[in-house]
Order: structure tokens, then sequence, then C-alpha cells
């Protein structure tokens, strides 16, 4: 099999990639040693690179995949996205956009890699040794009901727009934006919607929410950003600035709402403030949140706050997290980086019903708007108590005899801050109490030193894990170790197929 086009460059060159490395590329090297990191690849091939980034000075270069050689036997005959199709695009004389970097490999040699991937760092970063990675055999699972191509899973979608006001997608580590008619990992709630055939000058990004993974009735909603200059179509002083937002509303409505009527009636509309700057957000249509559903339990999401992307994690999650946190009873549980509290709901019905058990949950949340959400939604469970803030933070105000705070910002959410604010119940109020279980999903800058020796410090019976990122997962979890934690049990997930990205539960105790 010979994938090509007929455009070699001087700025391209012939390798043979020899291994894979965090973050999407594959390893090789120059006939003069150099290394470089190269993207559409597979281990064992023989392409023809171009290179996208190559300074003489540079510890290492990058490149793309633009004619293959010596094919892998795991290449896909035809990518499921042609915008991320590094041979497509090389034809046509662009990049690939990013979103679906693994789109050339088939799906199980996309979870041999991931699997790989996972036990090197854990390896390395992570100080585990072969036996110690033998006994654990991190593997990353498919998810049961998983479309056989990997495709019409995200609930959740972002597009930047460009000058003319079309929606589009950047190559990895570029500013380029190419123009795309729309994004086959997306559920068809989301497909439905066509935006590529709107005109939305004025608005800098568009983040898509298919609520319950688009199998009910309930709507898609959408956030808009407004951009932040004046050339753009959003001027900078807060009299014009009204105005100016006051046409986009306006365009909005007129072209829009009318196109949202026939491909996706119902979906709500939301305008946030322009880029890069605070503010309120204005329902231009619809409902300014969403409501998710995993089985019994119901959560509120703002426009903007954050969800589990993959149409079936959110339950796969919430059974996988119950049963390695083993919450029991009258227990006292500590959910961090909580977001619109998914693990919450469950460890709350775990511990005992609100007014009946000694039983308690706390979450803690930087994100004002997801925080916001955690509140109204455990509003009448008198034994769930929802605090805004940075971890760190909150756990040393809390606990001050016990945790020590550094004193500065913090990883407190998918927005840290470092002020703290309870937001809903008072559930456990006394300081003096600590946790029977942690369970913690930060961001993928991890939880970091801080916020590992803080949990350390609370000393719990169980700490679960979750991470989006196995660097800083590694990284965690060897300063777990270093506190006389145990991994009791690995499991890992491919909640994102076709892309590099995996997630991971890991149970800790002693």
């Amino acid at each position: 099999m010979n994938h090509s086009h007929d455009r070699p460059e001087e700025s391209e060159v012939v390798l043979q990639p020899h291994d894979w490395a965090h973050g999407g590329h594959t390893v090789a090297r120059t006939p003069e040693g150099r290394v470089v990191f190269v993207r559409h690849a597979d281990v064992g091939e023989t392409v023809r690179v171009r290179l996208t980034e190559s300074d003489e000075n540079a510890k290492f270069w990058r490149g793309d995949v633009v004619e293959v050689l010596e094919a892998s036997p795991d290449r896909r005959d035809r990518h499921p996205w042609e915008p991320a199709d590094a041979l497509r695009a090389a034809a046509l004389g662009r990049r690939p956009v990013g979103g679906a970097e693994f789109g050339h490999l088939g799906l199980e040699r996309q979870r041999e890699i991931k699997t790989g991937v996972l036990r090197d760092l854990l390896g390395g970063i992570g100080k585990f040794g072969p036996q110690e990675l033998d006994q654990l055999a991190p593997r990353v699972e498919a998810l049961p009901g998983e479309d056989p191509d990997g495709l019409g899973w995200r609930t959740r979608a972002h597009f930047a727009v460009d000058d003319d006001g079309a929606v589009g997608m950047h190559p990895h580590r570029s500013e380029d934006l190419v123009p795309v008619e729309g994004f086959p990992l997306m559920v068809p709630a989301l497909e439905r919607l066509e935006l590529h055939r709107v005109n939305l000058t004025g608005v800098a990004r568009v983040d898509l929410a298919a609520p319950d993974g688009g199998r009910t009735q309930q709507p898609p909603q959408l956030l808009l950003t407004p951009r932040s200059d004046s050339a753009r179509g959003t001027v900078t002083s807060s009299a014009h600035g009204a105005e100016a937002r006051d046409a986009l509303i306006a365009r909005l409505e007129r072209d829009l709402l009318p196109h949202l009527d026939r491909v996706g009636p119902g979906t709500s509309v939301v305008l946030g403030p322009p880029e890069g700057r605070a503010g309120e957000h204005t329902v231009v249509a619809g409902q300014g949140h969403v409501v998710e559903h995993v089985d019994h339990h119901a959560w509120r999401v703002s426009a903007g706050g954050f969800w589990q992307i993959h149409k079936l994690a959110p339950g796969h999650l919430l059974e996988a997290v119950l049963r390695a946190a083993q919450p029991r009873e009258g227990q006292f549980a500590l959910d961090l980086y909580s977001g619109a509290g998914l693990f919450t709901a469950a460890l709350a019905e775990a511990v005992g019903a609100r007014g009946t058990t000694t039983g308690a949950v706390v979450g803690v949340e930087g994100s004002p708007v997801t925080s916001a959400d955690a509140a109204l939604t455990f509003a009448d469970d008198d034994h769930v108590e929802v605090v805004r803030g940075g971890v760190e933070q909150v756990l040393a105000r809390r606990w001050p005899g016990t945790v020590r705070s550094r004193g500065r910002r913090g990883s407190g959410g998918r927005h840290g801050r470092a002020r703290t604010r309870t937001t809903a119940g008072s559930a456990v109020a006394d300081g003096a109490r600590r946790p029977d279980v942690v369970v913690l999903d930060p961001p993928r800058a991890g939880a970091g030193k801080a916020v590992v020796d803080a949990i350390h410090a609370l000393s719990p019976e169980r700490i679960v894990y979750v991470s989006c990122d196995p660097a800083t997962l590694a990284r965690d979890l060897a300063r777990f170790r270093h506190h006389g934690w145990a991994v009791e049990s690995m499991r890992a997930f491919d909640l994102y197929p076709n892309t590099h990205h995996l997630e991971s539960l890991v149970t800790l105790t002693r």
C-alpha cells in the first residue's frame, strides 16, 4: 500500500519512526541523529515527513507525514475525517487539523499505543518497576457499545470562527484556521446543526453541547464567544461594546436562529462575554443550562460548564468510581475537582440519604460556573456541601492543623481560584472530621505536589484518582508512593477514540 502526493519540498525528510511518545507523536531520528516528533505515522513505517518546526538550535524537530512509503498493517485505507487526514491535507497544500490525530490507524492499534504510552510513563516518571507494571497490567479498554470506527461519541465540541464567519479548526501547534463542514466524532445531534452553513461574523468561538449524549429529546446548546476587537466586530469601550453586542445578537436572530429552527428545533443559543474577558452570559434562545442524567441522577450544567465529553463516559465512570471507592453508609467522602458533581451524587447516595445518617460529602471545585451549578443541584441535600475554591487552599482552610498551604494560587478545578466560598449545604462544618474516602478528578495539569501532600496528610482509607493525562498521573502517583501509598488497582479507558487521549482510574490504599 502506497499513500502519496506529488509535492516534494526541501523541508521534507524520509524517516522510520521507532517509538511512540506521549502527545500523539511517533519518535524518529534523522541520519544525523536529530530527534523528530512525527504525527500521523506508526512505528515501523517508512514515511516522508514535512518538517513543521526545524530550528537548527532546537533540541528536537516536529513534522507531519505527507507520504507513506512502507505502511503499517494497522493503517486504515481511509481516514474517517478528511480535514484531519495528513495525506489528503498534503495533497491540498495545507496541514491537517487536530482533533483526530490517531484516525489513520485502526482502533485496536490506537488502544495498543495508548497502553504502551501509559506503561512507559508509569515506568519512567512514575518510577514503577517492570514487575510492578506486570502485576498492574494497565490496559486501555474500549467502552461497551463503542462505535466500531470510533465516531459519534463527542457530546461537547468547539470550533474557532474565521474573519469571514466560517467555523474551522486549527492544525497542531498552529494559528492557521482551516474551514470544516462537520466533525464526525460528534454525536449526530450536533452534526445535524451544520454550522458551516451559517455566517457567524463577529464570533470568535462556538462551543456545542448535546445533553444526555444526544439520546433524549433535550435539544443541543450553543455557547458563542464574541470577538474582542473592533476590527472584528466588537469594540472595546463599554458603550460601543454594548452596541456591538446588540448588533451581534440581532445578526444571530436573523441568520442563526432560523437555520437552527430548520435543522435543530429548540437548540439553545447563549452569548458569552468577549474572548479573554469575564462577564455575563446572554440567553439569545432557549435556556442557559442543560440537564444531564445518569440513571435516576440529574445534574445542572450551565453553558461553558464542565461535563464528560464521551456520551458513555458519565455512566461508565460513575460505576467504576463507586466500585473503586467502596463508600459505606455513615462515611465522609471528599470529592476534589468535583465539577458539576458527577461523583458527588453517587457518593452522597452511598454514604446515606439526607438527614438520616452521619454520612456526608464535600465537593470542591474552582470554576465559579460549575460550582454554582453543583450548589443548585445539591441544594436540597443537607449532607452534601459544595465549596468553590482552589483545592489546596480549601483543604488548608478546612484542616489548618493538618494541611499546610503554600499560600499562593493552586490548581482548583477546571478554572482554579484561590478564594474559597461555600456555595451549598453545611454538612461537614467540623473540620476535625477527616475524610474516609477521597476522589479526585483533576484537569490535565494533575493534582501536583501540594495537593497530593494535603490528601496524604488527611489520611483517608482509600483514594480514587481519575486522570485525563497519563504524564501528570504518573508524576502524582510517584508522590503518593513516596508517602507510602500503594496502587491497589488501575484501569484505563478509551474515552477519546481517534485521538491520543485516554482516561485512567487508580485506587490507592495503605
